[in-house]
């Protein structure tokens, strides 16, 4: 299987995270004779905790695994600064279309489904490593990469996922499965970390999102109780008042003139 294409395998590290690294033994020894390292994580966890002491150039990802699933270890990821710009290829049964799209616009760089074609998966692992610096040439030696914090990258992907669905806020239960805890202790990340609630948070935030489109638009006040989850420009109205003892359009005037 030696041929030029696959040069680019040559002195890389991959980190395998599946639950069942066993499966993949054709693909890692197929990958061991290009001259790849491999290190293989067969718990999500112990995968988040390689990728940040490891720091791999490319990871293979399941999707179904116990406790936590393969997006919230990409979602995870995409938070822990030495890690966001790795490639994450899912390696994976999970068909469906949704899965795929999730797979996608969760920051995973390719989705390849099982059962695979080895030469395919090599293919694609040497696309998303051109032009990238192998990472035993990018780390000093000696160099000890520090690991963040759990509680701190659960926090950021959180609050990442919030923001983005403040229109459409799932349930608590929800915020926390898609950042791979429960909810009791997310609440007790966002105490201890903000010192206000979840959805105490989640009321500032909208409140700062109504500012920001307030001064940066010309949307009505209705849209943007819509946009930022408030029922009515009412409700919205309210609650802005009550936080900044002024209306939404006041405030708008008072920028404008500003």
């Amino acid at each position: 299987m030696h041929n030029t294409r696959l040069q680019g395998l040559k002195n890389t590290h991959i980190l395998l995270i599946d639950d069942h690294p066993q499966d993949l033994d054709d693909l890692v020894n197929a990958l061991r004779v290009q001259g790849t390292r491999i290190t293989v994580a067969d718990q999500p966890r112990k995968g988040l905790h390689y990728a940040q002491a490891l720091y791999p150039d490319l990871i293979l990802l399941d999707v179904h695994m116990p406790d936590v699933d393969g997006f919230v270890v990409c979602r995870l990821l995409r938070e822990i600064p030495n890690c966001k710009d790795i490639p994450i290829i899912f390696l994976t049964s999970a068909a469906d279309v949704t899965d795929r799209v999730n797979g996608l616009t969760m920051g995973g760089a390719d989705y390849v489904l099982k059962p695979y074609a080895i030469e395919e998966v090599l293919a694609r692992i040497v696309i998303h490593l051109q032009g990238k610096e192998p990472s035993s040439q990018r780390q000093r030696p000696g160099l000890l990469l520090q690991e963040q914090p759990p509680e701190q990258v659960i926090l950021q992907a959180a609050v990442r996922l919030i923001r983005g669905k403040l229109n459409h806020l799932p349930k608590l239960t929800e915020i926390a499965a898609k950042v791979g805890t429960h909810d009791k202790r997310l609440s007790a990340i966002f105490r201890e970390q903000l010192g206000m609630t979840v959805f105490a948070w989640v009321r500032e935030e909208r409140l700062r999102k109504t500012q920001e489109l307030l001064v940066d638009s010309d949307i009505s006040i209705e849209d943007i109780a819509t946009q930022v989850g408030f029922s009515s420009a009412a409700n919205l109205a309210t609650a802005f008042r009550e936080r900044f003892s002024v209306t939404p359009t006041s405030f708008r005037k008072i920028k404008e003139m500003d």
